[in-house]
């Protein structure tokens, strides 16, 4: 139909009176807005390091998976630098089609020792530069150097949160306060909260996890209270009957669903209406590792998906 048509289409649906493009825009329907998907699903390379199979392969399996995003190793990352650029990492993520979520490292930023804490701090502030370059804004900052001796100030713990929070404001990328429920320190959510509020700084964030909640002895009821905010990346995993919460030991962690943990229910807990939040497949099982590791990788990222399916 040519535009005379139209306009005569339209007077005759209309008892003659043609309407103007401003009325008929305000009389369309309503665009319907979607929220985006409550989960993303990533692969911390955790999960296939006992294959050894180096950085670039790490990246490869996960694409060849089906996974978008990943979690990356620092001490991996940086053995790759020393023959590569960063340009070589930005491009090989590209070519992938491969978003770094977050990266796992092991400064001691928290510690009593002021030189020990000092030489962490400066680790960590190199490591976010390099991350930023690769558009990862996001870091793990687990209480390592402190997870022997009880007793940590979680005043002073907060205070130094703060500090490598301050960092993030420089370099863009964000250390995610990681709970470790082995850890005889910020082994429970209630700790890793009181720091993360003490530290009294907007950009605060948990990095949580359903086996380390477990083993340090939180309920996944407790989640709610952390608030919409306050998590970005979730480790996803699960854990058997046996051995038993005392003794378990990061090894032992399974598939999220072949085991007995509230996975679906945390799931729950997790869900934010207008926000996706990144599942990130955490696992450090020797069985698993004994495997190829693209059957690994495929498998967790379909169990993952079964688990997170209407929730």
């Amino acid at each position: 139909m040519n535009r005379r048509q139209t306009l005569a289409a339209l007077a005759a649906t209309t008892g003659g009176a043609v309407m103007s493009p401003s009325t008929l825009l305000a009389n369309a329907a309503p665009e319907v807005v979607k929220d985006p998907p409550p989960f993303a699903f990533s692969l911390n390379v955790s999960t296939i390091r006992g294959q050894n199979l180096g950085f670039v392969k790490e990246l490869e399996v996960a694409s060849k998976a089906g996974f978008q995003h990943v979690e990356i190793w620092m001490n991996s990352f940086q053995d790759y630098l020393k023959t590569h650029t960063v340009a070589d990492v930005r491009k090989l993520l590209g070519d992938l089609g491969l978003k770094v979520e977050n990266a796992i490292g092991f400064a001691q930023w928290i510690v009593d020792d002021e030189t020990t804490r000092s030489k962490g701090v400066e680790q960590l502030k190199q490591e976010m530069e390099l991350l930023a370059q690769i558009g990862c804004k996001r870091t793990a900052a687990p209480p390592m150097g402190a997870t022997n001796q009880p007793g940590l100030d979680l005043n002073k713990a907060a205070e130094r949160y703060r500090t490598i929070l301050e960092l993030g404001d420089k370099t863009g990328v964000v250390p995610q306060l990681e709970l470790w429920g082995g850890s005889k320190n910020l082994n429970k959510l209630s700790e890793v909260m009181y720091v993360a509020i003490q530290a009294g700084h907007p950009s605060a964030r948990l990095l949580l996890d359903i086996y380390h909640l477990y083993k340090g002895g939180t309920s996944p009821a407790s989640l709610p209270l952390v608030g919409k905010p306050g998590i970005e990346v979730f480790h996803l995993n699960d854990y058997p009957t046996n051995p038993p919460r005392e003794t378990i030991v990061d090894a032992d962690r399974v598939y999220p669903g072949d085991g007995i943990g509230p996975v679906r229910e945390t799931l729950k807990q997790l869900k934010t209406p207008g926000k996706t939040i990144v599942l990130s497949l955490e696992l450090f099982n020797k069985t698993y590792y004994a495997q190829d590791a693209l059957t690994v990788a495929k498998t967790g990222l379909e169990k993952m998906k079964k688990v997170a399916e209407g929730v």
